[in-house]
């Protein structure tokens, strides 16, 4: 994304969202790498939730997370 992720709309109403909040961060790592989430069942369950950062600063939904998180059953041994 490198510079023209600071160009997109998105990118800075996330740092204005995070900054309103308090979040400081800290300036060091290359800073142009996105993130993601997933959730991975046991055994064969595979994937139960997966979010790519699409643009700087975009968030997963907490409540997706615990949801997919319930959702995985122990393995039986």
């Amino acid at each position: 994304m490198m510079m023209s992720g600071f160009f997109r709309f998105g990118v800075w109403q996330n740092f204005f969202r995070a900054w309103r909040s308090g979040y400081s961060g800290n300036l060091e790592g290359e800073g142009f790498t996105l993130g993601g989430v997933y959730v991975i069942g046991a055994g064969r369950q595979g994937v139960l939730l997966e979010h790519r950062e699409k643009e700087f600063g975009d968030k997963v939904s907490l409540l997706s997370v615990l949801e997919a998180a319930e959702k995985i059953k122990p393995q039986a041994s």
